[in-house]
């Protein structure tokens, strides 16, 4: 959890500056924040990285897609690199979402954590190590009353009138359990297969599936259907908890620095979050020094 006074913005900073340090380079082109928990509604939290991260004035902007944020944040990226606007961009999943938990709730207290993970992406080729493949994403509005926050933005507002007390209880995530985890397990399985189908990879290629850390039992259910063996699946949120957008790379870099990741491996990345949203994308892991995470 983070610390009195801690925030989001104060952990993307930290992982920026870790990922520009891995990555060998002091400056990029833009900055892309993947959060479900802002410092505030407005601004976005990105410009205020990239300026504690000296990063000129570069164009920033956050990007809200709840679990699935560091996935729809790749698909952003790929699109800024291929259509020219950047060369290099700076991703950065990062929250501290235990500020917006019941600490009282036991459905929810126990599983969401705080955390933050970044990579930098830059242009290349598509057959070298470390290229992003096809980023399969999607969202179904129509559910998104299965998990959600009902105060802090417009809609919660207008209907509450200014200078109304409060429930305070909606303040806090709103979660249905039981459906979210076969909407998850579905649609974290749709997204493998069109990932790998688009990447034209068959299953049996891929040396490790890392998955949004929401729960193990949709872990192990999406990879059972898969057809990925245990020993291929990627597990930590036993130590970290759900993270949100900062979840996969969390476990990336958890992954590669535990040694369960070596250069040449070719990885399946698939999330699920609230929207509903969920996404996956495929890689060849690079020749890539990490430092282990906090």
């Amino acid at each position: 959890m983070v610390s009195a006074g801690e925030s989001t913005v104060d952990l993307a900073v930290e992982a920026g500056q870790r990922a520009l340090k891995s990555a060998g380079v002091a400056a990029v082109d833009a900055v892309v924040l993947a959060t479900t928990s802002p410092d505030r509604i407005c601004p976005a939290g990105a410009p205020e990285v990239a300026h504690r991260l000296d990063l000129g004035v570069v164009p920033a902007f956050d990007l809200t897609s709840a679990c699935s944020g560091f996935l729809f944040g790749l698909g952003t990226c790929q699109g800024l690199i291929a259509s020219g606007i950047a060369e290099s961009v700076l991703l950065i999943g990062a929250e501290a979402f235990s500020t917006l938990v019941d600490p009282e709730d036991r459905g929810t207290a126990v599983i969401f954590g705080d955390g933050a993970g970044a990579v930098v992406l830059r242009a290349g080729t598509a057959d070298e190590p470390g290229a992003i493949g096809p980023v399969s994403l999607g969202t179904d509005g129509s559910l998104a009353d299965l998990l959600y926050i009902p105060s802090g933005g417009s809609r919660q507002r207008s209907a509450s009138g200014l200078g109304r007390e409060l429930d305070t209880s909606s303040w806090y995530l709103q979660m249905a359990g039981r459906s979210l985890f076969q909407h998850a397990v579905a649609r974290m399985t749709e997204a493998s297969r069109s990932a790998l189908e688009l990447a034209g990879w068959p299953v049996s290629t891929v040396d490790l599936f890392v998955g949004h850390q929401a729960n193990l039992r949709i872990l192990t259910a999406v990879a059972k259907r898969l057809a990925v063996p245990e020993e291929r699946l990627f597990v930590n949120i036993d130590r970290v908890g759900n993270t949100l957008a900062a979840s996969i790379p969390l476990a990336l870099t958890a992954a590669a620095s535990q040694g369960e990741l070596h250069s040449g491996d070719r990885v399946l990345l698939s999330a699920f979050g609230a929207g509903l949203s969920w996404g996956g994308t495929t890689v060849v892991w690079p020749d890539l020094r990490v430092e282990a995470p906090l």
